[in-house]
């Protein structure tokens, strides 16, 4: 299958990427800016456009069997002069489904859409977080444009555990070197609470399942392992070689500020993915351990300092 993916360079993206490829699918990457020479997908074919305008004209998007959207944008991406009512329609209510349209008036046949958890887990924060409600509103806006000629569907998964070369292992640099004993000004605790997790490589195995056998029309809740944060934060120790016992303290954490735990601190968003769901889609579970294994030695590998600990 001839498959366009959107955000092809971002850390989802790049696995999903590999994952297409090995698997026979014939994989063009789409972004706002060249992909940098170190990064795992720096020979794929490349195509530079911005779905937020959207400036993808139909005759680039006709020739694709498929498009996969992973470049959905997150409170990190929000810059501090950036108004949010514009910034989350332009990027997720309003610019979300309206890539979707033109990917549809091109004659492109299935749409994959990778969001995130909040709305399909707790549907009433989407009543109060903005950005909640703006994932809701690009979910259920895309899908709404399903019909016999174009298949829809969404991809929802829960926190990611992976990295790639650049930014992504540069955004986990401080944690490993703390995991690993380097950082004494950080504390040993987790904040209490928790959530669940899914490895970049499931995550892409389940974007791969979607794009060939998802239903048209549904929504996926995707998913892997509910852990506590210090479940999580403990698993980094031991990864890392760090050699201490985490424990928990209800207090706002430098590594997980309360900012960044949607339901709040304290509340834990766990779920039980559908065991059918999963085998359509066809990702692993129990992949958790591994990924973060895989995530300190990738950063590692490029900071060889932090493991001096």
């Amino acid at each position: 299958m001839k498959i366009l993916l959107i955000g092809g360079t971002g850390m989802i993206g790049t696995h999903a990427a590999l994952t297409l490829r090995d698997h026979g699918d014939d994989v063009t990457l789409a972004g706002r800016g060249p992909v940098a020479d170190d990064c795992p997908v720096a020979d794929f074919p490349f195509v530079v456009g911005d779905y937020t305008v959207p400036s993808f004209t139909r005759d680039e998007l006709a020739g694709f069997d498929a498009v996969v959207f992973a470049a959905g944008q997150d409170p990190r991406h929000m810059g501090t002069d950036d108004d949010a009512r514009v910034f989350w329609e332009t990027t997720q209510t309003v610019g979300v489904p309206r890539f979707a349209q033109r990917v549809k008036e091109s004659g492109v046949g299935r749409f994959v859409q990778v969001g995130s958890y909040y709305h399909q887990v707790r549907p009433d924060i989407a009543e109060t977080d903005p950005y909640v409600a703006a994932r809701k509103a690009a979910d259920e806006g895309a899908r709404a444009l399903a019909d016999d000629e174009f298949s829809v569907c969404t991809l929802n998964p829960p926190s990611i555990l992976g990295v790639v070369p650049g930014v992504s292992a540069r955004r986990y640099r401080t944690m490993v070197s703390w995991a690993a004993g380097n950082q004494p000004q950080i504390p040993d605790f987790a904040p209490p609470g928790g959530t669940n997790y899914m490895s970049a490589r499931s995550l892409a195995q389940a974007i791969r399942g979607a794009v060939h056998h998802g239903e048209s029309g549904r929504a996926y809740l995707v998913g892997d392992e509910n852990l506590e944060y210090r479940a999580f934060f403990q698993m980094m120790v031991d990864a890392a070689g760090g050699g201490r016992e985490i424990t928990v303290k209800d207090e706002p954490h430098p590594l997980l500020p309360d900012a960044a735990i949607v339901q709040g601190r304290g509340n834990t968003l766990s779920y039980e993915p559908d065991s059918a769901e999963t085998a359509v889609l066809g990702y692993d579970r129990g992949d958790c351990a591994r990924a973060v294994a895989a995530m300190v030695d990738a950063v590692a590998a490029a900071h060889p300092e932090i493991r001096g600990g």
